[in-house]
C-alpha cells in the first residue's frame, strides 16, 4: 500500500469493513505484521466491537489510553493489529485475541482475562549478536535474547506480556496443532502429518489432516502458512464469540 492514502476499493480483503460506503480507508501506521495478517486499531474499536460510531469517537477512545495491545497503552488509531495480539479494554473487562478466520478475514476471539497476559509467537528466525547471544526474530517484530541456542524456526512461543518472559515453546512437528494463516485453508485447524522438504526453491510442504473431531481429507499447505497452536490441542482458545460475525454480511 504506496502513497499517503488508501482507496477503500483497495484495501487488503481480510479487513471486514464496507467497501462502499466512504471513499478512503485508515491507512496503517508501519507495524510489525504484514498487511494480509493485520488490520488498524481504529477498525477493530469501531466496526468490529462497536465500541464507537464514528472514527472520532473510536480516535477519542484510543487516544484517552483505554486500550491495551499485548499489555501496553497504544494511542495511535492507525497501529496495526494483527495475528496473536492481545486486545484489552479493562474499563469494560473485555479480552480478545486476534486470529485468522475461515471466512478470510482478521478476527477476534473473546478469551478470559487470565488469558490475557500471554502470546503466542512464531520464530521467523535467528541471528547470532555480539557476545555470542542467540537472538529470535519473530512473527510480531519483537526479538528476544537468549544465552543458548534452544529453538528452531518455525517453533512456537508462549510468552508472557509484556515482559516477554517465555513460558512454553510449541515445536513445528507431527503431531502438534497449528492453524492457517494463509492461502486457500486461512483460518482452518489441523493437526501436523507429515513436513516434507522440497529440493528446489519452492517452499516447503505440510500435510495436516483436519482438527476438532470434523471429518475430512488431508489437507496441504506451504510452511510459512502454518502456525504452530499447541500440541494434543490448541493452547489457545479456538471455539466461543468470534467477532465480526461473518455471516451479517455489510
Amino acid at each position: 500500500m504506496s502513497g499517503e492514502r488508501l482507496k477503500r476499493l483497495a484495501a487488503p480483503r481480510v479487513w471486514y469493513i464496507p467497501r462502499k460506503t466512504h471513499k478512503w480507508a485508515v491507512k496503517p501506521s508501519p507495524g510489525p505484521h504484514p498487511q494480509d495478517r493485520s488490520i488498524p486499531l481504529i477498525y477493530i474499536i469501531r466496526d468490529y466491537l462497536r465500541y464507537a460510531d464514528t472514527s472520532r469517537e473510536a480516535r477519542m477512545i484510543i487516544s484517552a489510553g483505554k486500550v491495551f495491545v499485548d499489555g501496553r497503552v497504544v494511542r495511535d488509531y492507525k497501529f496495526p493489529v494483527g495475528l496473536m495480539d492481545v486486545i484489552s479494554i479493562p474499563e469494560t473487562d473485555d479480552y480478545f485475541r486476534v486470529i485468522m478466520l475461515p471466512q478470510g478475514y482478521v478476527g477476534l476471539i473473546r478469551i478470559p482475562k487470565e488469558a490475557s497476559t500471554w502470546k503466542l509467537v512464531r520464530i521467523e528466525n535467528k541471528t547470532t549478536v555480539k557476545g555470542g547471544k542467540i537472538q529470535l526474530n519473530l512473527h510480531d517484530g519483537r526479538n528476544i535474547l537468549l544465552d543458548q541456542n534452544m529453538y528452531k524456526t518455525g517453533d512456537v512461543l508462549k510468552i508472557e506480556v509484556p515482559s516477554q518472559r517465555i513460558l512454553d515453546v510449541f515445536e513445528f512437528k507431527e503431531g502438534n496443532v497449528a492453524m492457517i494463516i494463509g492461502g486457500n485453508h486461512f483460518g482452518k485447524y489441523g493437526i501436523i502429518e507429515r513436513y516434507e522438504i522440497t529440493r528446489s526453491p519452492l517452499p516447503n510442504v505440510v500435510y495436516l489432516r483436519p482438527y476438532g473431531g470434523s471429518e475430512g481429507e488431508i489437507f496441504m499447505t506451504i510452511k510459512p502458512y502454518v502456525f504452530v497452536v499447541g500440541r494434543e490441542k490448541p493452547e489457545i482458545t479456538i471455539s466461543g464469540e468470534t467477532i465480526p460475525r461473518v455471516e451479517q454480511g455489510w
